[in-house]
């Protein structure tokens, strides 16, 4: 299973920060025809990324096609057990994908409704923030 990690960073280790706000870009189905959008603020990792997508690949046995929309760019640092304060800041132990409300995580293209269903229920299990599953259809119809 290969890791999520960004080639090149400018800066090796960042501040924490607060995910404030909802997702400004990315909120809409661009490529495929189901997504999965997330429900709350929050952090996701790259092994839940790379969990969730090994999950989908697996449900849809080679057909159709996915969009992983997100990528984790952030780096999360961690001081060594039983360290004293000050000292500096730790080293980086993973990366996450900074997510807000409203942004698509997965998208899916040439499959069935019920199969895309799955599959993203699927990812949804593998991911720690609560999503919803997004279809073309049920948009264009709503409106």
């Amino acid at each position: 299973m290969a890791i999520l990690l960004p080639a090149k960073t400018k800066y090796r280790k960042v501040q924490k920060g607060r995910v404030y706000g909802n997702a400004k870009r990315g909120s809409a189905l661009a490529f495929g025809d189901f997504g999965i959008q997330v429900m709350e603020r929050g952090k996701i990792t790259a092994a839940q990324l790379e969990a969730a997508r090994v999950a989908i690949n697996r449900h849809l046995k080679r057909k159709g096609k996915m969009w992983m929309r997100v990528f984790p760019q952030k780096p999360i640092t961690k001081k060594p057990a039983e360290t004293r304060m000050g000292k500096g800041k730790g080293n980086v132990e993973y990366w996450v994908a900074v997510a807000k409300p409203g942004a698509i995580l997965f998208e899916l293209a040439g499959i069935s409704l019920a199969i895309a269903r799955e599959a993203m229920s699927l990812a949804d299990r593998k991911l720690g923030l609560r999503c919803r599953f997004l279809s073309r259809e049920a948009l264009t119809q709503r409106f």
